[in-house]
């Protein structure tokens, strides 16, 4: 029986079980609902039985027949503004896509790092990771990996021609081609944490945080916490790959000057639609960096989202044809964006609501009343482990709607500041590095043929143990001296 068929009886198998046991001490009949819809969507997004997003919808349907929220309480926390955030970026981003721009920005990273094997793995890492800080994760690994196995096959060709040669150059056998290829995976997932717009978990813990606590997390504000977490994961990461786990055997890459400026040519000159693209990527920026920083009356209103559909709607604007009736983002292009996260943003926020709305947060954190007084970075440092363990076997974003009304209660039980697990539990969902099931870009790489799941898993369980022990010290010591919290005490 597939995974899928056994999430279909799982799932409503689990949801009947809850619905009828009595209910116990502490508990309500509602929040014991929540539960059993709780369950049921973990099983269904775990085991992929039905499509992820649809699962998302569950709340809309459940929710109000069985007395939890009123439909249109429901339905609000799929119009949350952070779902608008997400669709400003896509649409963003799709357009960088439409123009080249983002292959453009890749190869000016890889000419500027040298033409060493390690030098070379750590452009295509950075220009991953800088790529999947503002564009999907998926559509960075998949230009990159394009560019990286036009390297590689060079670089084979080139060494197949040594007479001398003392490096095997079989698939799944050359390290260069094993570490570029992980690199780019793993580098992915790990610039996409450095925003709150570079993957779902980051946003799914910002609306919680805004809905149950009243307190806006901007981009910016992520971003002087994550980025130096992410910067230092990747640095992490390069140099475990490139010289304990898999190092190259040489000490240059003959022909990889050649590739990077044959891609450079094939682009051309810099066009006028993709410097009017430049130009309002700057401008979003420095909207997000100005309202993060400087508190401005009249713009109290103004959102991370306002700015993201702001800098969209001018790509649609913005003619690159006007006779044409062409411009820079057209609705043909914006309809490929992925929709169906927006919707998880959607289910994730009402799983939450439904929590804190039925009692469910408090007859948790009364059960683990026990462990309070445990030693904050064991706290966190379980979390996160245990996050991380989850997350290799579903996606990131299910993993985090799932966890972090979790952590509420968590936090309320051992009376710890929720932002610090919460933050942990949004950050280890995307650290998943064992197998290609746990990522897009894990996957998209293992198709590359380059790399086995063995060899996968090899790199991957030491990067595991590596991120639980960045993500612990970081959301322990670096947190609160970025947001002046005490990761340790309930506010």
């Amino acid at each position: 029986m597939s995974r899928a068929n056994i999430g279909l009886i799982l799932g409503p198998s689990l949801f009947i079980l809850v619905l009828l046991m009595p209910v116990p001490d502490g508990f309500t009949a509602e929040s014991m609902r929540v539960v059993a819809i709780a369950l049921l969507m973990a099983a269904f997004w775990i085991t992929e039985a039905i499509p992820i997003p649809a699962t998302s919808l569950l709340p809309i349907v459940l929710y109000p027949p069985m007395g939890i929220m009123s439909a249109s309480k429901t339905t609000l926390a799929y119009g949350n503004h952070l779902v608008f955030l997400f669709m400003g970026g896509f649409f963003i981003a799709v357009t960088v896509e439409k123009w080249q721009l983002h292959r453009r920005i890749a190869l000016a990273t890889l000419r500027l790092v040298g033409h060493t094997p390690e030098r070379v793995i750590l452009g295509f890492m950075l220009a991953t990771a800088l790529l999947s800080m503002w564009i999907s994760n998926t559509a960075a690994t998949m230009m990159m990996m394009t560019i990286g196995l036009a390297v590689i096959d060079r670089t084979r060709r080139q060494l197949d021609k040594l007479a001398n040669r003392c490096v095997d150059t079989r698939q799944g056998h050359f390290n260069f081609g094993i570490a570029l290829m992980l690199g780019i995976a793993y580098s992915a997932s790990i610039g996409g944490v450095a925003t709150l717009i570079g993957t779902p978990p980051n946003a799914i813990f910002a609306g919680i945080v805004e809905q149950q606590y009243g307190e806006t997390i901007r981009l910016l504000d992520w971003m002087m916490f994550a980025f130096p977490l992410s910067f230092i994961m990747l640095i992490l990461t390069w140099y475990y790959l490139t010289r304990l786990v898999y190092p190259s055997g040489m000490d240059h890459i003959p022909g990889s000057r050649e590739t990077i400026r044959q891609e450079t040519v094939e682009l051309g000159p810099f066009s006028r639609e993709e410097l009017i693209i430049t130009l309002v990527l700057v401008l979003v920026a420095l909207g997000w960096i100005i309202t993060g920083l400087v508190n401005i009356e009249a713009l109290r209103f103004v959102k991370d989202s306002t700015i993201a559909i702001g800098g969209a709607l001018l790509l649609f604007i913005i003619p690159s044809n006007l006779k044409a009736r062409q411009f820079l983002l057209d609705w043909k292009t914006a309809v490929t964006i992925p929709w169906d996260v927006l919707i998880l943003f959607g289910g994730g926020f009402a799983l939450a609501a439904g929590f804190s709305e039925s009692g469910l947060t408090k007859s948790i954190a009364e059960l683990l009343v026990g462990l309070r007084g445990t030693a904050i970075i064991l706290i966190v440092g379980g979390i996160t482990a245990l996050i991380i363990m989850l997350t290799e076997m579903t996606s990131n974003t299910a993993t985090a709607s799932i966890s972090l009304p979790v952590m509420m209660a968590v936090a309320e039980a051992l009376q710890i500041h929720p932002y610090g697990i919460m933050i942990a539990a949004a950050i280890a969902a995307s650290f998943a590095f064992m197998l290609p099931v746990a990522t897009p870009p894990n996957a998209i790489v293992f198709g590359s043929r380059y790399v086995t799941i063995p060899q996968m898993m090899k790199a991957g369980l030491g990067l595991n143990l590596i991120g639980i022990v960045v993500i612990t010290f970081f959301v322990v010591f670096l947190l609160p001296l970025v947001w002046g919290i005490d990761v340790g005490v309930f506010p």
